[in-house]
């Protein structure tokens, strides 16, 4: 199913299987899944969409519009296509709730030198949307009406700007199969510009059409500055309710109240419910008692958990979704006397943590230039962790967003500027044991 994978993950499988004389097929009309499923497929989300207040937006939609639009005419693109949920909630000041834990909704958008397209389920869109989108001169088309429209772009000789790394296989391929049947109609006089952009070496010969990272990734990393407010006031009110949990749960503990670790994040959930714009947890918490805390991405559940052990390190990674902001914060605690391995693997892990903190660099430096600040400490004893050290944090948003990381991934050259936002989670596991991240 093309619409399921990106351009660039399907030429991968399609490279990879053709190793072993095996033959990628790409079905337009159907899913086997979907044929297998029949009635008893999930009906699709059909959440309203909200308008997000310029207060916490800080630069209205037409703005937005403005600057992409300048980038289609430097790069010579006629369009640009946009499958990134988070990248067209961002632009358009959007947001939904079609997706667990992200306030986003499933939508395309085409942007145009002279105009803008929403594919979206009408049936989500509220007057209040309405008129924000025409006052934005956003028009609105079904969602399932996308390939029809990059046909039509492709049949005037359009030179669309495609991110192939995450819009689908099916847009990409139905866009070149369209520009293939321009070129044969218009000959030596189509005036597409045979040009492409690729990741290797920017500009190359080619198929017709702009192959380049969205320009909006970044765009939507830099922060303004009622986006940086708007995350520093929740985290304010999302610290609350964290010193509010801790206390209750240490006082639980104490009074050898038996707690799973199911309890534990229902009752986090609680607390934070009761804060000033909360909306929904911003991933699935993590909540490991002991050697659970050493599994990354651990997932408790009912009838599998376990109990919070108080002799145990217990690890609580979890954040929020707030109507101003969203947050990602861990914490690694032991209720008693923990041992003095320990003690020295949180000490090495805090120190880490403490060095990135405080680290001093020049804008515009990597985030794999410093990924060892936070492991040097842990690396003095030949101990390390499996995991990147940083993300990037959207604002009212994806609790992951790219392109910026602290990692040891040293392919990732996006340097870091004024405005990003990014996490500092150094940790550290000991296979059935225990696990530590701050």
């Amino acid at each position: 199913d093309q619409f399921l994978f990106s351009h660039d993950a399907a030429k991968e499988l399609k490279e990879a299987i053709s190793k072993k004389n095996l033959e990628l097929v790409y079905l337009y009309d159907l899913n086997l899944v979907d044929e297998i499923w029949k009635e008893s497929r999930p009906k699709p989300p059909n959440n309203p969409i909200r308008v997000h207040d310029m207060k916490y937006a800080g630069l209205d939609v037409a703005s937005k519009l403005s600057s992409l639009r300048a980038e289609l005419v430097g790069t010579g693109a006629s369009a640009i296509v946009i499958s990134m949920l988070d990248e067209v909630a961002w632009l358009l000041n959007l947001r939904g709730s079609d997706v667990p834990h992200s306030p986003v909704m499933y939508a395309y958008l085409i942007v145009e030198v002279d105009g803008a397209k929403l594919f979206v389920d009408n049936s989500e869109v509220t007057k209040e949307v309405m008129d924000h989108l025409k006052n934005a001169s956003v028009e609105l088309r079904p969602y399932d009406s996308i390939l029809s429209e990059i046909r039509r772009l492709a049949a005037q000789g359009a030179q669309l700007w495609l991110d192939t790394s995450s819009v689908n296989a099916a847009i990409v391929e139905t866009y070149k199969s369209a520009l293939d049947k321009y070129r044969s109609n218009h000959g030596s006089k189509g005036k597409i510009k045979n040009k492409r952009y690729d990741e290797s070496n920017g500009l190359s010969e080619g198929p017709s059409g702009v192959y380049m990272r969205s320009p909006i990734s970044l765009a939507k990393a830099l922060k303004n500055p009622a986006e940086l407010e708007g995350m520093q006031n929740c985290h304010l009110r999302d610290a609350a309710a964290l010193a509010q949990f801790w206390c209750w749960l240490e006082e639980e503990i104490h009074n050898n109240v038996e707690l799973t670790e199911v309890d534990v994040a229902d009752k986090l959930l609680e607390f934070r419910a009761k804060k000033e714009g909360f909306l929904d947890t911003s991933f699935d918490t993590i909540s490991g008692s002991g050697a659970n805390g050493a599994i990354i991405h651990y997932r408790a559940e009912i009838g599998s958990c376990s109990v919070v052990d108080p002799n145990k390190l217990f690890l609580l990674d979890s954040g929020a979704q707030y109507i101003d902001g969203t947050t990602d914060i861990t914490r690694t605690v032991h209720f008693v006397e923990p041992t003095a391995r320990e003690k020295e693997c949180f000490t090495r892990v805090l120190k880490g943590h403490i060095a990135l903190d405080q680290a001093v660099f020049p804008e515009n430096t990597p985030g794999f230039v410093l990924d060892a600040f936070a492991r040097s400490s842990l690396w003095k004893i030949g101990l390390d962790y499996r995991h990147g050290t940083g993300h990037g944090v959207g604002a009212a948003l994806n609790v992951h967003e790219g392109p910026q990381s602290i990692s040891y991934r040293y392919g990732n050259t996006t340097p870091l500027q004024k405005g990003m936002i990014v996490s500092n989670e150094p940790g550290y596991y000991e296979d059935h044991a225990f696990g530590i991240r701050i």
